[in-house]
């Protein structure tokens, strides 16, 4: 069992595919270097796939830069990292700890966008090799972002018991490797999806510290709501995109939304759509369970946890978030969280679903209820393909959040005002997910190669 931290991961954005797991397998790479590192004159990086075909638009160049010099996600610091960028501009070189000289990088042609090759394993793949100073390879590896900010190796895709780059498993108390599994467990130990999740992760760490963790989360990501109703302007990239969160939220706050029964969908918007903003603009964000898919969870647990007042919000989101964690589990054990391999199905379409799931606990479902709102979540997001214009994580996936978050709510409805009877279960949701995702063509899974991506004239 992987932990919901895990799964719950502070990064920067505008992608955890083509952000966040190239730069942690940047900062991996010069640690697994080792003595290979000294006698080094220059590193280059090869991008293939997904990586290569969207990766200017979903800023992993940059991102590869930042990892070379050293530039985590989770602990991200913006002004640091732009004079770091701006100094390798000039001088092209890095300094690695341990080096006594710098090592030469000049992204513009050690950076190589490989457009013409998709790897077969997993389509987002990238390569990191040491060249010694007549050209000479001394040191190489191969590393796969597989979505949601995990990256793994050749060797752990092929063997996926080995522990490699994504943390081991831990054996924990009531392990589940599928929904009906969970479920049974729940029956039989009279346990809620919270209740048993928590105490999974009892595995990991202390109780006070994973509770501590889900706190972080959430505050992390109202802090992203928040910074998103405050920015103004235009997004980055060639589309000149309009914030639209902060004009929306505005005129909510302002109570000139007209009181219509229709306004929580105006909220649960400017919500969604804030989070994906900042998210597109590169500010930071949670992976819930991807970058692209980042504003859905955060605007749920703000409206219905934070804005109802409701007693005891903290006891309430960190229900909400243990359920749709252990939802996500599921989804990354069973089939997978990419967009490149998935389509956004496997983004929006998970969040949606965990965001059902969670609503439906916090409402007071059962196991059974909550298993239910989240089948209906991803039922109805099966087939969603990844088509972003221009490469960039703006349209059609900004409002794509806000439309997803909308429907996780009705999904927890249906599922609470359900007579039972239940057709599909969610197991059987995911496996037609996975199957969709492997029967979509490519140019429908983060490639900007189909659908919108190629019908809408970037201006």
């Amino acid at each position: 069992m992987l932990s919901v931290l895990d799964i719950f991961k502070i990064g920067i954005g505008p992608s955890s595919s083509h952000t966040v797991g190239p730069m942690r397998a940047a900062v991996r790479f010069l640690a697994d270097a080792g003595l290979a590192l000294h006698d080094a004159a220059r590193v280059r990086v090869v991008l293939e796939g997904s990586l290569a075909l969207t990766g200017r638009g979903h800023g992993t160049d940059r991102a590869v830069k930042l990892g070379l010099m050293g530039f985590r996600p989770e602990a991200f610091e913006p002004d640091r990292a732009e004079a770091e960028l701006a100094r390798l501009a000039q001088q092209r070189t890095i300094a690695v700890p341990g080096r006594v000289a710098a090592l030469a990088f000049d992204p513009d042609a050690d950076i190589v966008f490989r457009m013409d090759k998709v790897p077969a394993l997993h389509p987002n793949a990238l390569s990191f090799i040491l060249l010694a100073e007549d050209g000479q390879a001394l040191f190489s590896r191969e590393y796969f972002s597989v979505g949601g900010g995990f990256i793994a190796t050749r060797e752990q895709l092929e063997s996926p018991a080995m522990d490699d780059m994504i943390a081991a498993g831990r054996k924990v108390a009531r392990p589940f490797g599928s929904a009906r599994e969970l479920l049974d467990w729940c029956t039989r130990d009279r346990l809620s999806i919270a209740e048993l999740v928590l105490a999974n992760e009892d595995s990991y760490r202390e109780r006070p510290a994973t509770l501590a963790g889900l706190d972080g989360v959430a505050a992390a990501m109202l802090a992203s709501i928040d910074r998103g109703l405050s920015a103004s302007g235009e997004l980055p990239g060639s589309l000149r995109v309009r914030r639209r969160a902060p004009e929306l939220y505005g005129e909510l706050r302002d109570g000139h939304s007209g009181n219509e029964r229709e306004e929580i969908f105006d909220w649960l918007n400017a919500y969604a759509m804030a989070v994906n903003e900042e998210n597109a603009a590169g500010g930071q964000v949670v992976t819930a369970p991807t970058n692209g898919a980042a504003g859905v969870i955060p605007a749920l647990l703000r409206y219905y946890c934070v804005d109802d007042g409701a007693p005891n919000p903290t006891e309430r989101m960190r229900r909400f978030l243990l359920t749709a964690g252990g939802i996500a589990l599921l989804y990354k054990m069973r089939a997978s969280i990419s967009g490149a391999e998935m389509g956004c199905q496997g983004e929006v379409g998970v969040a949606c679903s965990m965001g059902a799931a969670g609503l439906a606990a916090i409402w007071g479902g059962s196991p059974q209820q909550v298993e239910c709102a989240a089948e209906i979540g991803m039922e109805h997001n099966l087939g969603l393909t990844c088509d972003p214009v221009g490469g960039l994580v703006q349209i059609p996936c900004i409002e794509r959040n806000a439309i997803g978050a909308v429907k996780a709510a009705n999904a927890a409805r249906l599922a609470l005002r359900s007579s039972g009877g239940q057709k599909v279960s969610l197991d059987q949701v995911i496996e037609t997910m996975r199957q969709t995702g492997l029967d979509m063509s490519r140019k429908y899974k983060e490639t900007s190669q189909g659908g919108l991506a190629v019908n809408v004239v970037e201006c």
